[in-house]
């Protein structure tokens, strides 16, 4: 009966293309199999964000906690056994593994013990992330350096009598070799890694704020992410592109944040001749309209002197804006 099946042509050319990874029954069969069970697992989260306008410390900590995500996950898990205080303090270490490990063992009298229930709590945490995945998704996302540990640990429960000892060994093999301070680390990002599945940015990752550049370096890094671009986006990009409009209001809008650690220090574009040219040319103007916002977290680095020059080359870019 197969054989009197009719193609199209198309249909050959896919068929044929199909045949370059699947050249048999059983591995078609196979990958049939696994994209159908893949079809039945929970949705990965998805993560939007918007107006993100360079603010990169926040862009970060938002990405490091999934916008509360990991913490509903934590006191899921362990809401009805450990203080609150307690639930924060792991929430906080898998966010910020590295700065937390040195506030706790400069202050923890029995680090071992510490060591042995903590990683115990970040594999229960890391196992409840990774549930809406298949193994070989997750295990692409473990680093090299622990991921045969890892997926041990996540496939193993010390709740099955036969492997409770298992499972402790290798968790006290990790510190008695001096490693949990790396594990910990490497697994807090595993949890960050796995808490979000795709993320979608919608617009406006340029201006105002003083990381935009480093917000793309983050995402350059980033695991699996789309954008819609927005316009405050497409203006640097024009500017990128050559257009002097588009400069000159890339420029504008940088003082009027008095913002210009992204043109300086991320781009390396040197803005000294503008400042001559509108100390030359406004010196004696009030520049009143001109003033920068500056905002409340920002005012004790701006001065009066540094905020009177940004509201001179304020005025002058502003000019030459309108000219072009």
């Amino acid at each position: 009966m197969a054989n009197n099946i009719k193609f199209s042509a198309l249909d050959l050319k896919y068929l044929q293309l199909l045949a370059q990874s699947f050249p048999n029954i059983p591995e078609a069969s196979t990958e049939i199999i696994n994209l159908q069970a893949i079809l039945n697992l929970p949705k990965g989260t998805e993560h939007f964000l918007a107006d993100v306008h360079g603010e990169y410390e926040a862009f970060q900590h938002i990405l490091k906690n999934a916008s509360g995500n990991i913490q509903r996950k934590v006191y899921e898990l362990f809401g009805n056994t450990m203080r609150e205080a307690d639930l924060k303090e792991l929430c906080t270490l898998i966010y910020y593994p590295d700065q937390k490990l040195e506030l706790i063992k400069a202050s923890e009298s029995n680090i071992d013990d510490w060591y042995h229930i903590t990683i115990h709590q970040l594999v229960s945490v890391c196992r409840l992330v990774s549930s809406k995945y298949t193994h070989s998704k997750v295990r692409k996302a473990l680093p090299k350096d622990f991921s045969y540990i890892i997926q041990e640990l996540l496939h193993e429960r010390t709740d099955d009598a036969n492997k409770t000892d298992y499972v402790n060994v290798i968790i006290d093999t990790i510190i008695t070799t001096g490693r949990a301070d790396d594990f910990i680390i490497a697994i807090s990002n595993v949890i960050q890694r796995l808490s979000i599945d795709q993320l979608h940015i919608l617009g406006d990752i340029y201006d105002r704020g003083p990381g935009a550049h480093i917000i793309m370096d983050t995402l350059s890094q980033y695991h699996s992410w789309d954008i819609q671009w927005g316009n405050h986006d497409i203006l640097w990009m024009g500017a990128l592109a050559g257009n002097r409009a588009c400069q000159c209001n890339v420029i504008r809008l940088s003082l009027r944040y008095a913002n210009l650690t992204t043109l300086e220090e991320g781009y390396g574009i040197n803005l000294v001749p503008l400042a001559t040219f509108a100390m030359e040319i406004y010196g004696d103007d009030p520049c009143e309209e001109f003033q920068p916002k500056i905002a409340s977290a920002d005012s004790a680095r701006i001065d009066q002197k540094t905020s009177r020059l940004t509201a001179l080359m304020h005025k002058a870019i502003t000019i030459i804006q309108f000219k072009e």
